[in-house]
C-alpha cells in the first residue's frame, strides 16, 4: 500500500539523517550522462538493473519508478539542471519504514567524461535508518555497477590499436 512521504526540497540531500553517496568516473561527456538520468528516463532499466520501469509524468516534472521486489516510487523533481544536476523527491512509496526521501545526481566534467556522485537521502524510523545504513554496500554495488554499464552505453568501442591481437 503506497504512502505519502513528508515533502523535503532540495536541501534534504545535505541535511537528512541518512545520507548516502556514491561517485565513479565516466568517460561519457556530461550532455550525455545528464540525457541519460535526467531526459531519456524510460531508459533507465536498460542501465540500473535495481529498475525494473520508470516513466516521466506531469510533462517530465515527476516520474513513477519500479525497483526489483515491487518497490514503486512516485517522485517530484526538484531540480533539472542540464549537464549539473539532477534530483527528486519521493511523494509516496509502499517501501515500509521511509517517511521522507530524495535522491540527486550531481555532475561534473573530468577531462572528456564526467564524474557522477549519486546522493540518496532518507529519514524514517529508526530500525529502516539502520537498514539503510547497512545496504550501504549493496547500494554502492548497485550504483557502480549502473555507471560501468550507461558509461558502455554512452560510450562507443574504441577500435583496437594498430598491430594489436584480436
Amino acid at each position: 500500500m503506497a504512502r505519502r512521504l513528508r515533502p523535503v526540497e532540495l536541501d534534504f540531500t545535505a541535511s537528512a539523517p541518512v545520507r548516502l553517496a556514491f561517485t565513479a568516473t565516466l568517460a561519457a561527456p556530461p550532455p550525455a550522462v545528464y540525457r541519460s538520468v535526467a531526459v531519456e528516463v524510460g531508459s533507465l532499466p536498460a542501465w540500473f538493473t535495481a529498475v525494473t520501469s520508470a516513466v516521466p509524468t506531469g510533462d517530465g516534472a515527476g516520474r513513477t519508478v519500479r525497483l526489483r521486489g515491487g518497490i514503486t516510487f512516485e517522485e517530484t523533481v526538484l531540480a533539472s539542471e542540464p549537464e549539473v544536476r539532477y534530483a527528486y523527491r519521493v511523494d509516496t512509496t509502499n517501501a515500509p519504514g521511509v517517511t521522507a526521501m530524495a535522491e540527486e545526481w550531481a555532475l561534473s566534467p573530468t577531462g572528456k567524461g564526467t564524474r557522477l556522485r549519486w546522493t540518496m537521502a532518507v529519514d524514517g524510523a529508526a530500525p529502516f535508518r539502520f537498514a539503510v545504513l547497512l545496504a550501504r554496500p549493496g547500494l554502492g554495488l548497485s550504483f557502480r555497477d549502473a555507471a560501468r554499464r550507461l558509461d558502455r552505453r554512452l560510450t562507443p568501442a574504441r577500435p583496437p590499436s594498430p598491430g594489436s591481437a584480436r
